[in-house]
């Protein structure tokens, strides 16, 4: 009887934390990242707020919780490392072609990870200081690839990515926030997005040297 009690308790904690998880999308979506307050992500998860404290530490750490299992580089960091090394014979334009591919369609469609990033490029934070630190690591696994693979040509890909990167968040955010096309692109179509998605295959195959 012991035993089932005690796994019992776990469920409950188990439940209440990913409601609490939940609860902070919920509330970043609807009143963005000045409404993520304990007592507004407590409300909507319909807990009493202190479990907060009791099962995150604090708000903050809650928040991060949320943010670093949403965050499209933080989750495509996980599966990275053997992907590139089962692929070490393929170039690795295909590998950072695939994920800036991914993240113009994971990002287009997630509202909430548009708010964080506008949250992260609005104020200076701890929390979005470590989200973005867990996203470095992405670069610390594959440049290392790269670099071997374009050893004595003169490409900084790091620049290059820099840039892609931060134009698909830019793209987005523009188009979600705006009613005007940006160069003369409707990136609210489907013709318009698949412009942006050549073009980033052409930038990576000129910078490659790629037929």
């Amino acid at each position: 009887m012991a035993r089932k009690t005690y796994q019992g308790e776990k469920n409950d904690k188990s439940r209440t934390m990913n409601k609490l998880i939940q609860s902070v999308g919920i509330v970043l979506e609807k009143k963005g990242y000045t409404g993520l307050t304990i007592a507004n992500i407590a409300s909507t998860a319909g807990v009493d707020r202190k479990l907060i404290s009791v099962y995150f530490g604090s708000v903050e750490n809650l928040i991060e919780t949320y943010i670093k299992g949403k965050d499209y580089w933080v989750e495509a960091t996980a599966a990275a490392e053997q992907t590139l090394a089962n692929s070490k014979d393929e170039s690795t334009r295909h590998f950072l072609e695939n994920l800036l591919l991914e993240q113009i369609h994971y990002f287009a469609l997630n509202e909430e990870m548009q708010k964080v990033v506008l949250w992260q490029i609005s104020e200076k934070s701890d929390i979005m200081s470590h989200v973005t630190q867990s996203r470095e690591k992405m670069s610390s696994l594959f440049f290392p690839y790269s670099d071997k693979e374009l050893a004595g040509r003169n490409v900084d890909l790091r620049a290059v990515s820099s840039l892609l990167v931060a134009g698909i968040y830019y793209l987005v955010l523009h188009t979600k926030m705006t009613d005007s096309t940006f160069c003369e692109i409707d990136l609210t179509t489907e013709e318009g997005m698949n412009r942006i998605k050549e073009a980033v295959k052409f930038i990576l195959k000129q910078t490659y040297g790629a037929e």
